[in-house]
C-alpha cells in the first residue's frame, strides 16, 4: 500500500496532525508511526497538565496565537469528550518590590496577546491563594488543567475511527526517496508514502535530516524534575501559582500546579539531560552527550546563562535548595512536605548561535513538513498546530523547501 500521508511521532502533536488530516482529507490513506508501546510516552505524558493562556509569549508568535486559541479549543474538546479538565485560572506573583516592573511588563504582554488578565493586589492574591507570599500579582483567568494522556488517547481513537493506520512499537530508522515518494524504513518493515510529517519531538531534528532537511537547529534535552506535596499539605495550593519569570532565562521557574487528580506538583527545575530520553540523573548515552558537548551553540548558551544554570544544578542535587525556592512562593512549605515525583524531558531546539528557538519551528521539505520545536505550550496548542500543519500541507505540496518560524 502507498499511503498519502505518514506521520512520525505519537505524542500529542503527531496524533493531532493525524486526526486533522483525516478530517480534512477523509479519503486519504494515513499512517502514524510511534516507536513506543503507548501514545504520549515522552513529553506529553510527563508534562504539567496545564492549559496555558499564552501570557508569556511574544505577541504575534505561533506560541502566543496558538495557545490563546488552544486554551479555548482544548477546553471545548475536553468538554465534548468528557475528559477531566478545569479552567481554574492562575496567579503570577511578585514576591518583592524588585519584581514589580517585570510583573507590569508581563501584564502588558498579556494585554497585547488579547488575554483576560488582571492586576491584583497582595490582598487579592491571598483571596486566590491564601498561603502565597506576594506584594502584587496577576490573575490569568483562562488558564486551566487537563489530562493530556486522555486527550491523546481520544485523538488516537478518532484518527483510527476515520480509517488511519496507527502503529505502535514502530521505530523509524531511515527515509529513502523513490521518485516523488518516500520509503520510511522502520523496525517493523518499510512503508511507502507520498508525504511525510515529522512530529518526532526529542528526535525531530534527526528525522528531519533522514529526510534531507536541515532545520538549522539541534534538539538539546533539558530534564525537568518535580516534587509533589504530600496529601496532608495539598491544601496549601488551590490552583496554579507561578513566579514572575526571569526574562533573561528561557524557563518559567519553579511553580505549583494542582493536577486534575488533586495532587499538587512543585517544579520543575531545568538541567541538561545527558540522554535524549534521560529521565533520571543516572541516564546517560555517549552519543547524545557527545552531540551536545561538540555543538558550539550549547557552549554559547551555557556561557550566557552560567549563573542560572549553576543554580538549577544545585536544585537538582539538593532537596534543601529546591525547597528554599518553593518557600519563595509559599513560606510554609517544609522539607518533609514534599517528595520526589516524575521528571520530564523538554525537547528544546537550539541554534548554532547559542540562541534558543523561542517559538514553534516548522520546516518544509520536498513533500514533507517537519515540526522541529514544539515544547510547551504544544499540548495546549495541539489542535491549533494540527490545523496549521494540515493547512500548510494542503498549500505547499511540491513547493520549494523553506522554514516557517515567527520572528525573534
Amino acid at each position: 500500500m502507498i499511503y498519502d500521508y505518514a506521520v512520525v511521532g505519537g505524542g500529542i502533536v503527531g496524533l493531532s496532525v493525524a486526526m486533522t488530516l483525516g478530517q480534512r482529507f477523509p479519503d486519504a490513506k494515513i499512517l502514524l508511526l510511534e516507536k513506543e508501546a503507548e501514545w504520549a510516552f515522552h513529553q506529553t505524558g510527563n508534562n504539567s497538565g496545564v492549559i496555558h493562556a499564552g501570557v508569556y509569549y511574544k505577541p504575534g508568535s505561533f506560541k502566543a496565537k496558538f495557545s490563546r486559541a488552544g486554551s479555548k479549543s482544548m477546553v471545548e474538546f475536553c468538554q465534548k469528550h468528557n475528559i477531566p479538565h478545569e479552567v481554574c485560572g492562575k496567579v503570577i506573583v511578585a514576591v518583592d518590590d524588585s519584581e514589580r516592573e517585570r510583573l507590569e511588563n508581563l501584564y502588558q504582554r498579556g494585554l497585547q496577546n488579547g488575554l483576560p488578565i488582571h492586576r491584583i493586589t497582595a490582598e487579592e492574591v491571598k483571596e486566590h491563594e491564601p498561603h502565597v507570599k506576594a506584594v502584587a500579582g496577576l490573575w490569568v483567568e483562562s488558564t486551566g488543567i487537563a489530562d493530556y494522556k486522555q486527550v491523546c488517547n481520544k485523538y488516537a481513537e478518532i484518527a483510527q475511527g476515520q480509517g488511519a493506520d496507527l502503529r505502535l512499537n514502530t521505530k523509524v530508522l531511515k527515509v529513502k526517496k523513490t521518485g516523488s515518494e518516500q520509503v520510511v524504513v522502520t523496525s517493523q518493515g518499510e512503508f511507502q508514502t507520498k508525504f511525510l510529517v515529522n512530529c518526532a519531538g526529542l528526535y525531530s531534528d534527526r528525522v528531519a535530516k533522514l529526510d534531507g532537511v536541515d532545520p538549522q537547529a539541534k534538539i538539546v534535552p533539558f530534564r525537568g524534575e518535580y516534587y509533589e506535596l504530600v496529601p496532608e499539605k495539598r491544601h496549601l495550593v488551590k490552583g496554579l501559582i507561578y513566579p514572575v519569570p526571569n526574562p533573561d532565562f528561557p524557563f518559567l521557574g519553579v511553580h505549583f500546579t494542582r493536577m486534575v487528580d488533586g495532587s499538587v506538583h512543585a517544579g520543575p527545575n531545568a538541567v541538561l539531560s545527558l540522554k535524549r530520553e534521560g529521565y533520571t540523573k543516572k541516564d546517560f548515552d555517549l552519543g547524545d552527550f557527545a552531540e551536545v558537548m561538540t555543538y558550539p551553540g550549547f557552549w554559547k548558551l551555557a556561557a550566557k546563562h552560567a549563573d542560572e544554570g549553576f543554580k538549577e544544578i544545585i536544585r537538582s542535587f539538593s532537596k534543601a535548595a529546591f525547597v528554599k525556592s518553593l518557600q519563595g512562593l509559599i513560606p510554609e512549605v517544609q522539607m518533609e512536605d514534599v517528595v520526589p515525583t516524575h521528571a520530564g524531558v523538554r525537547a528544546q531546539a537550539l541554534k548554532n548561535t547559542g540562541k534558543l528557538v523561542d517559538d514553534f519551528l516548522i520546516v518544509e521539505g520536498e513533500n514533507s513538513v517537519h515540526v522541529c520545536n514544539a515544547p510547551s505550550p504544544a499540548a495546549t496548542s495541539s489542535l491549533e498546530i494540527g490545523k496549521y500543519v494540515v493547512e500548510k500541507i494542503a498549500q505547499s505540496v511540491g513547493e520549494s523547501s523553506r522554514t516557517t518560524v515567527a520572528a525573534g
